[in-house]
């Protein structure tokens, strides 16, 4: 975890010092350990300096290569370092003394812009190339690191944050509507866009890299999971141990730190997974225990038993080889520390249970931890593999349908008829046929997608930005909708191509980056998403359990009740509880007096009627609860944020 900083004028402006300087303060609270600054005539770097892996206690950038040519600054933590030692030949160094920074500025004079490629990793670099006389930006493949760009006539300026872009002269703070409006409408586009919630700062989006010079401005992906691509072995045992060696090296790998490590733990498959597996890790070297942090709501253990996760806590706890820490989130709001959280994520609040991550990260930091794991996205690497069922109706295999419905059936108490229809044969049946026997069924959903996803903003708004045009169009369930079957591996790379990744994936950074921590993910590794998306649906639902692959990988791992458990824990009722019990009087304060401030992109009248709902059934009122949260979240981002209307 670092902060970078850089500007660029194409036609020669000598770099202002002191703007540099400025932008480089504007990230300060993104590294303690240190801050420097490179320019000359036309180009400036710069970097803030947070210590996490012992190679970076000797690191010093901006760093420049052996001839001075080539200029680096980077927000960086390389995984495959012994790859590439050996590619680069460079074995005859200590590898402790070889540096990530210096595996960059390696790897860019061996292979030039298509050195990202090779680099496995979380990243964020720009690399001045005096020769070439061009600037050439990457980011890595899923979107962890930061990196925001503003461009404007013969200057490029380039930050791991927007605060640091706000501090150059010229740079518009004005809402990009765009965004406003996915925000609101709560969809999941299939690759987000460039764009930022600030309108004409963009972002250098995951897996992309970017070359310019007075004679070109170029941005290319240099990596994208590969449809076509197919793991075929022998066995069920096989696939488990490839899955297992691939899954505990992007655990291992992660656990270089000169610091103390800790791992969020919920008790789910995937947190706990990460846990379990680090602490064997961990374990024969004799190392520091790995501290655990979960979030616990016992007051509302007997109301709502699916929130009480604490006993698959406490059986990955009884292994033994931790320093848990119990976060009592059923005290704290959903809008706690509100200014603040707007200040770091320059963005409204994405998820109503993000107050439980600002909550585990300050605890993190409290227990001088610097190395944060996290379970994300598990869910979207592994994938549940319902769509096995639909393959297997596509390819007319009625008898295993039947059979693999009838164990799925089984293990998650559903009717055999409800799993053979709905994850199976609906898949290939016309939608219009489809529709017709929901009606006869009494259960006819129609456009409730699109109703629902258009319900919060206002009509004219929503109509401006075409928004029920974008939605039918681009989203990732519209995607699926458009074709008639589609494979499992097809489904799965939507998903892995859907913004809503990325986007948490950044919120984290910035979290990581208000208490000086680096947030560290598992399963974004880019070496597990590929082996997932390239093995056989059967391996991701399989004798009836969603998620096979991992579960049976984790045998002696984890503990069997967190191995085989079935659903997750529902956060939802602590939510509904706490934002109208702490945050009553926000909420009338935006929705009845200054609703002027979102009302031309919110549908006020709809807002106060979900308002009204939710007063009266707090305990039900899921889809009004999180209405109310998004619509009052933007008005007090803008408010806070200075933000101006276009």
């Amino acid at each position: 975890m670092s902060g970078i900083v850089g500007i660029y004028h194409l036609n020669g402006k000598p770099v202002d010092r002191e703007q540099l300087t400025l932008m480089v303060d504007a990230i300060a609270h993104r590294g303690l350990d240190g801050a420097d600054i490179w320019f000359s005539e036309s180009i400036g770097l710069g970097h803030r300096m947070l210590w996490t892996t012992p190679e970076s206690l000797q690191e010093k950038l901006p760093m420049l290569n052996s001839t001075g040519n080539l200029v680096l600054t980077a927000d960086v933590r390389i995984d495959n370092r012994d790859e590439l030692i050996s590619a680069l030949q460079i074995q005859h160094y200590p590898a402790e003394k070889i540096t990530d920074s210096y595996l960059i500025l390696a790897a860019y004079e061996k292979w030039g812009e298509y050195c990202p490629r090779y680099l496995i990793g979380d990243f964020a670099f720009a690399i001045w190339d005096q020769h070439q006389q061009q600037l050439f930006c990457a980011r890595d493949a899923m979107g962890v690191k930061p990196f925001y760009y503003y461009r404007f006539g013969q200057t490029l300026i380039f930050a791991s944050e927007i605060k640091a872009l706000l501090t150059f002269p010229g740079v518009p703070c004005q809402i990009n509507e765009a965004m406003v409006a996915d925000y609101l409408a709560k969809i999941l586009f299939c690759g987000r866009k460039e764009d930022s919630f600030y309108s004409e700062i963009r972002e250098l989006r995951a897996a992309e890299s970017l070359i310019i010079n007075p004679h070109r401005s170029e941005i290319k992906s240099y990596w994208s999971p590969d449809l076509n691509y197919e793991i075929r072995l022998s066995s069920d045992e096989q696939y488990v141990e490839a899955f297992r060696e691939i899954f505990i090296e992007a655990v291992n790998c992660r656990l270089r730190s000169a610091f103390p490590i800790g791992s969020t733990l919920s008790g789910g498959l995937d947190s706990s997974s990460i846990a379990c597996t680090a602490r064997q890790l961990l374990a024969p070297g004799g190392r520091h225990k790995l501290h655990t942090f979960s979030a616990i709501f016992p007051s509302l253990a007997e109301i709502s038993p699916k929130i009480d996760e604490r006993p698959y806590m406490a059986a990955v706890l009884a292994q033994g080889g931790y320093q848990p820490h119990h976060i009592h989130a059923d005290q704290l709001s959903p809008l706690m520390d509100v200014d603040q959280v707007y200040w770091y994520g320059e963005e409204p609040i994405p998820a109503p249970n993000f107050y439980m991550d600002w909550a585990v990260f300050k605890a993190a930091s409290e227990q001088n931890v610097r190395v944060l794991f996290t379970g994300i996205d598990g869910d979207t690497t592994i994938t549940y593999g319902f769509q096995y069922l639909s393959e297997l109706a596509a390819s007319f295999q009625w008898l295993k349908l039947l059979e693999e419905s009838k164990t799925l059936a089984k293990v998650w108490r559903k009717s055999t008829r409800h799993v053979f229809w709905n994850y199976g044969l609906k898949s290939v049946v016309p939608e219009s046929v489809v529709g017709v026997i929901q009606k006869v069924r009494g259960n006819y959903q129609g456009d409730n997608y699109l109703t629902e996803s258009l319900s919060l903003l206002n009509p004219d708004f929503a109509q401006q930005v075409k928004m029920a045009e974008r939605i039918q169009s681009e989203t990732v369930k519209s995607l699926m909708d458009q074709k008639s079957s589609i494979s499992a591996r097809e489904a799965h790379w939507l998903s892995l191509n859907n913004g809503s990744v990325r986007y948490a994936l950044q919120w984290l950074d910035k979290t990581a980056a208000a208490f000086g921590l680096e947030a560290r993910h598992p399963f974004c590794d880019r070496r597990l998403i590929e082996f997932c998306l390239a093995i056989p649906s059967s391996q991701k639902l399989h004798k009836g359990w969603t998620r096979s692959i991992l579960r049976r990988a984790m045998a002696g791992i984890l503990p069997r009740e967190v191995q085989w458990r079935q659903g997750k824990g529902n956060l939802g009722a602590n939510f509904r509880l706490r934002l109208l019990g702490d945050e009553k009087a926000t909420l009338e304060q935006v929705i009845f007096q200054e609703s002027h401030l979102i009302e031309k992109y919110v549908n006020i009248p709809a807002l106060k009627t979900a308002y009204s709902r939710y007063i009266a059934e707090p305990n039900t009122a899921d889809a009004e609860s999180v209405d109310i949260f998004v619509a009052v979240n933007l008005a007090l981002w803008m408010k806070q944020s200075g933000v101006t209307a276009i």
